[in-house]
């Protein structure tokens, strides 16, 4: 599934050369990395998050919901061979799930429109995932991480909410609301996705855990937003991933009641590290 060496050297056969990308002096790999990007009205943030773009990534996939200024047009004049994809629905959750579906590589990562993520992390979600993970999720409260974008109550919402999912599920997240992740594409194969909101990430860490698949943490640093505001509001969408985890837990206790009655049904855990 995944392949990592030493870049080959000019000596080397030249069709080794065209199937590794090369990420550093040291690591080159074989599978294509998609970077998604959903955005709406940040054409004056793209030329920041472009930038710090690795030029080895496959493709970037940019989910446009409909933007009102330039950002479709600043995107194609900053990365030439970007994949512009419309997006028909509403909410972040919608965004990512359509932008997903065009991808091609065989790596998935996410990365938001606003300026908050360094792209030159990538390496190390790419690198946890060719080194064994399914899933890489970025944390700010993991060794190395942090935030500068935080209020109180966002990360008091966040800290009782992960510790919640965590109870629940046997996960050992340091970090729940934060969408800077990458994955293997066959995952989506398992965890089936059906939010349209912001509440789309704690979905997806709480069904990779139960799907039984090996999850890596990433320390990762979130900045300011640059310009503009976010659509992102605490109580609400606290509210729609307290709900989220509701109704997991709801669906996982008549797993194992199904389960008890056929042992051909047992949900296993997943493992973080």
């Amino acid at each position: 599934m995944s392949s990592v060496l030493r870049p080959p050297n000019s000596g080397q056969d030249p069709l080794i050369a065209t199937i590794y990308r090369p990420i550093s002096s040291h690591l080159a790999i074989a599978p294509p990395v998609s970077v998604v990007i959903p955005a709406m009205n940040e054409a004056e943030n793209l030329p920041y998050v472009f930038k710090t773009l690795p030029d080895w990534i496959h493709e970037v996939v940019l989910v446009d919901g409909n933007s009102t200024d330039d950002t479709v047009e600043v995107a194609r004049e900053l990365w030439a061979d970007v994949k512009v994809v419309e997006q028909r629905g509403r909410g972040k959750g919608d965004a990512l799930i359509t932008g997903f579906e065009a991808c091609t590589g065989d790596i998935i990562v996410m990365v938001d429109a606003d300026g908050s993520a360094d792209g030159q992390e990538i390496v190390s979600y790419v690198s946890a995932l060719v080194s064994g993970a399914d899933f890489a999720k970025g944390s700010r409260f993991a060794n190395g991480g942090g935030t500068d974008d935080m209020t109180f109550i966002r990360r008091l919402g966040n800290r009782v909410l992960c510790a919640v999912v965590n109870r629940k599920f046997g996960a050992r997240y340091t970090d729940l609301c934060y969408g800077y992740n990458a994955f293997w594409r066959h995952c989506l194969d398992k965890i089936d996705l059906d939010c349209t909101g912001f509440e789309v990430e704690t979905l997806m860490n709480i069904r990779v855990v139960k799907a039984g698949l090996k999850v890596q943490e990433i320390p990762s640093h979130e900045y300011l937003r640059i310009h503009g505001t976010s659509n992102l509001r605490a109580v609400r969408d606290g509210l729609r991933v307290l709900k989220v985890i509701v109704r997991e837990r709801s669906n996982r206790r008549a797993l194992r009641r199904m389960a008890h009655h056929s042992p051909m049904l047992d949900a296993g855990q997943g493992e973080v590290s």
